[in-house]
């Protein structure tokens, strides 16, 4: 049995609409669920943006009734997901709609965990740890990078020991994503560069993690051909309705690749990284990516050959030092050219935090799948590279 397992792939994915104007089907999705109220979860710049408002005004066109949950911030904190049940709670609210990044999707993840499981949201951490199933979870993502509306993944920040937790669990899938393009012409350069990385590091992790398999290799690659080639596009035209639509359904595959296949050393650190410095999420992905490589590179050189040739690059009789050092320079040439320039000490890192940050990143459970397994020294020596 040990062994069939090992070679068995699940692979888990929400319903989703894909495409100009899916965004306003919300209501009729929270209908045909046979909602009344929602809760509308969302943040200020998307507040600002005006897609919370107009999400909600097709929410009253179905009959739906609404209150607003707005009080999330980037790397959503425990804190926000409780006071969030509270407003759920308040409302008599049977339905969870998700207006937003990441951060706004995990957060209502969580809010949808802790209103059906009656705990705190940090209980979950973990792999299979909810009991029992969330109410229903509409998302429209308003970022093309972190996929957090399709995926199995919700990751939340305890404030009180510095660090992101993953609760990675196929109840936090959401009942349906509606996945529109339109909501990301209001991201700003520096939003749309980080975003944009995360979703390349996700594919790129995903396709070389341990529990990677056929499935999710495909929607890997598809993911990385088209961030690669779209990405620094929609920086130079942030107007470009196909880069933009390109970008969000390579974030889309990129999504159904980890939530599958699971992540790897970028992201267990990173999010050591955030949870202790409350950096953006991506950025840290975009700062360590090319040095986990460097050292994963030995362990899955076939898989990394793959991924330059998505990328573009001609790897044809090269040796083994030089294919690697080709896709490295090519993995810095794009986060530069997308305007990811800082090292870790410019993001006010010291040696004195990179024990306290090795040891998290150790204990996520991203690093499980990484395709190299390291030790304390490993993950204390890549922090050092990218200081």
């Amino acid at each position: 049995m040990g062994n069939l397992a090992a070679t068995l792939r699940k692979f888990v994915a929400p319903e989703f609409v894909f495409g100009s104007g899916s965004r306003k089907l919300a209501g009729r999705y929270a209908a045909n669920l046979g909602a009344k109220r929602a809760l509308l979860v969302t943040d200020p710049g998307v507040v600002a943006a005006g897609w919370a408002g107009e999400v909600a005004d097709v929410l009253i066109e179905s009959g739906i009734a609404y209150s607003i949950f707005s009080a999330v911030t980037p790397n959503p904190k425990a804190e926000e997901v409780m006071d969030g049940l509270r407003h759920y709670e308040a409302g008599g609210c049977d339905v969870i709609v998700s207006v937003g990044g990441g951060s706004v999707t995990d957060c209502a993840k969580g809010i949808g965990i802790v209103s059906a499981n009656k705990r705190h949201i940090l209980d979950f951490e973990g792999v299979d740890n909810v009991p029992l199933p969330p109410p229903p979870l509409i998302c429209i993502p308003t970022t093309a990078g972190t996929s957090a509306d399709v995926s199995q993944f919700a990751i939340i920040t305890d404030t009180a020991e510095r660090v992101k937790i993953a609760i990675i669990s196929k109840a936090v899938v959401p009942d349906v994503s509606l996945v529109d393009a339109d909501t990301c012409f209001t991201m700003d350069p520096y939003l749309t560069a980080c975003t944009g990385l995360d979703a390349l590091v996700h594919a790129i992790e995903a396709f070389v993690s341990q529990a990677s398999g056929p499935m999710s290799d495909l929607h890997a690659l598809e993911a990385i051909r088209l961030i690669h080639g779209n990405l620094l596009a929609v920086l130079a035209r942030p107007n470009d309705v196909a880069a933009r639509a390109n970008m969000m359904l390579g974030s889309l595959h990129a999504g159904l690749a980890f939530s599958n296949a699971s992540l790897g050393a970028v992201h267990a650190m990173a999010h050591s990284l955030g949870g202790f410095k409350d950096l953006a999420h991506g950025e840290c992905n975009a700062i360590l990516l090319d040095h986990v490589i460097d050292f994963n590179y030995p362990q899955a050189e076939d898989r990394f050959v793959r991924i330059g040739k998505e990328m573009g690059l001609d790897l044809r009789g090269m040796d083994s030092k030089a294919r690697r050092k080709a896709l490295l320079e090519e993995v810095r040439r794009l986060k530069f050219a997308a305007g990811i320039r800082h090292t870790l000490a410019q993001r006010d890192v010291g040696r004195s935090d990179l024990g306290d940050l090795s040891r998290k990143a150790l204990a996520d459970p991203c690093i499980v799948t990484n395709p190299r397994r390291p030790v304390f020294r490993d993950i204390e020596a890549i922090y050092e590279e990218a200081l």
